[in-house]
């Protein structure tokens, strides 16, 4: 169902520029900053979502109370959510048109992934781009020019 092969992992790993991370917190101890802030560390530009912490700053960057309120457009959206909140947030970012969404470890919706996968969006499911990275030896990216 979601996208596991190492090779198509390493593509959305090395081609992927901007990523919106749903669920950020700024709580340094939960999973979703120690994410972010590895993946800004890896040249990645993150954007996190939180409508409880819209328009404060986290790790230097805004924070957008949805993905529909991001002003550019987004390589992927990483899903630090319940599984049970994930079907109305992919229906959005499918309706965004953003081409990879990565729903974390844990985080598991195989409706909600289908329908995505077959608007012709990408779907990862419960993996971790911080454990995958590492694993498939991705170099440092090069940020997209701005």
């Amino acid at each position: 169902m979601s996208e596991s092969h190492p090779e198509a992992l390493r593509h959305i790993l090395t081609t992927v520029r901007t990523i919106a991370l749903v669920g950020a917190s700024e709580k340094s101890h939960r999973a979703s900053y120690e994410v972010m802030a590895y993946l800004q560390g890896r040249g990645y530009r993150v954007i996190p979502v939180n409508p409880r912490l819209a328009s404060r700053k986290l790790l230097g960057e805004t924070v957008y109370p949805s993905l529909q309120a991001i002003p550019e457009p987004v390589d992927m959206a990483d899903f630090f959510i319940a599984s049970e909140r994930v079907g109305p947030l992919m229906a959005t970012a499918t309706e965004l048109a953003i081409p990879v969404l990565w729903l974390q470890i844990g985080v598991i919706d195989e409706e909600a992934a289908k329908e995505a996968e077959h608007a012709g969006l990408t779907v990862v499911m419960n993996r971790c781009p911080k454990q995958e990275i590492p694993r498939l030896g991705i170099p440092l990216v090069t940020p997209a020019a701005s």
